[in-house]
């Protein structure tokens, strides 16, 4: 069986993720990206992978490739920006696949807002900057401050930021217009609360909740995930909450990463990441929950359906911390990739930044200097984060501007 694999730049979460578990499955990959060199060198360990180069942003150009290549029983990718062109191209080819209106709909964040309103499950005050146009214009309008701005199409808090007035309002969508000229921006409401995820799978029919996490922010303006630590189950009325709204969105198929934020009991969605959680946590929930988690998700986009019982374990804490450089410069110090086991906690560390790499302050998820893995399988929260906070403590980055 043909697995064509759409793909942006190498994740984790394609070459330690679903790669292996295609290999496990007996699957040929077919691996489509518009970054075929940066594949060729991220696969070697997979060397009966094919790589080929295609415009998979465009549909059309995806089609194109696969039907002039090998019949494919299964398109399928984990990118936030290719969901709607994989969804096209598997449907197109009679394939399972997620309904591409429901892809669109949640990788467009001012749609999404449209859609929640129009379904009468939550209503957040929005408006749309088009790309190109002047955000003087959003001054006229009555804008709830605070109030956050963001690409309307973006991820991984990158130009998300909060604004406290008008006049930082334009300042900052300029700033983002600079850096980002096509890009068209949403302005809408801070949504109070404690932040969540929740992380499903489902196969079109059932649907399983694989828990979630609590995230913890960098101070404002910015978003920065500093630390995700598991929640094995949230409150009933907040889960319910949350998968109401995902049921309106038309999200149910394979797997899903959906933040939100609690406030006074209520569940407020940020935003909707139709594909498996990154930055290594997906790595880290297959491992806590004890199962073939990267395979469930590549069985149901060839059509097999997800057992009524996953067998999860749940008798594990979890947590991913994220070291990140607060000031400009060349990484000059820091550790090793290390895996070593303290007190039953498994740790595992993976640098994100080479040493000898100059880097400004982005005040978002390419901050990240390392990323440390713990998972305590029979051990609680507190053991989890005190074995954690101990590594942290006795390791050293060193920047130097």
């Amino acid at each position: 069986m043909r697995l064509y694999l759409l793909a942006l730049n190498p994740t984790d979460s394609v070459t330690e993720g679903f790669l292996p578990a295609a290999a496990r499955l007996g699957l040929r990959v077919t691996l489509l990206t518009d970054q075929p060199d940066a594949h060729r060198r991220a696969v070697s360990p997979w060397p009966d992978v094919e790589v080929l180069e295609c415009d998979v942003r465009d549909f059309r150009a995806v089609v194109t490739r696969i039907a002039t290549h090998h019949a494919p029983d299964a398109v399928f990718t984990n990118s936030d920006h290719l969901q709607t062109q994989a969804a096209l191209a598997a449907d197109y080819f009679g394939l399972p696949a997620k309904d591409w209106r429901a892809a669109l709909r949640v990788k467009d964040k001012a749609q999404m807002r449209r859609h929640l309103a129009a379904s009468g499950l939550d209503t957040v005050w929005s408006a749309e900057l088009a790309a190109g146009l002047d955000p003087a214009a959003l001054t006229a309008l009555d804008v709830p401050y605070p109030c956050v701005v963001k690409p309307r199409e973006g991820v991984a808090s990158e130009d998300v930021v909060l604004v406290e007035g008008p006049e930082e309002l334009v300042l900052r969508c300029k700033e983002i217009q600079e850096r980002r000229p096509s890009a068209a921006l949403v302005v809408e409401e801070y949504l109070a609360g404690e932040l969540y995820s929740i992380e499903t799978l489902g196969d079109g029919t059932v649907r399983h909740v694989l828990g979630g996490f609590h995230t913890r922010l960098s101070p404002p303006p910015y978003f920065i995930e500093e630390r995700c630590t598991f929640v094995g189950a949230h409150p009933e009325p907040v889960t319910r909450q949350v998968l109401a709204q995902l049921d309106a969105l038309g999200v149910g198929f394979g797997i899903c990463h959906t933040e939100f934020v609690v406030h006074e009991g209520r569940a407020r969605i940020i935003e909707v990441n139709y594909r498996a959680i990154g930055d290594q946590i997906d790595l880290m929930l297959a491992r806590l929950l004890d199962v073939p988690l990267f395979e469930h998700v590549l069985r149901t986009h060839l059509g097999e359906p997800l057992p009524a019982d996953l067998g999860v374990r749940a008798d594990g804490s979890a947590l991913v911390d994220y070291p990140c450089a607060r000031t400009a410069g060349t990484l000059t110090a820091a550790p090793e990739a290390a895996d070593l086991t303290v007190d039953g906690v498994e740790l595992t560390y993976r640098p994100l930044r080479a040493v000898g790499e100059r880097h400004e302050v982005y005040g978002t998820n390419r901050d990240y200097v390392g990323a440390l893995r713990a998972v305590g399988r029979g051990a609680d929260q507190r053991t989890v984060d005190r074995v954690a906070d101990d590594h942290l403590a006795s390791q050293r980055w060193e920047i130097t501007p």
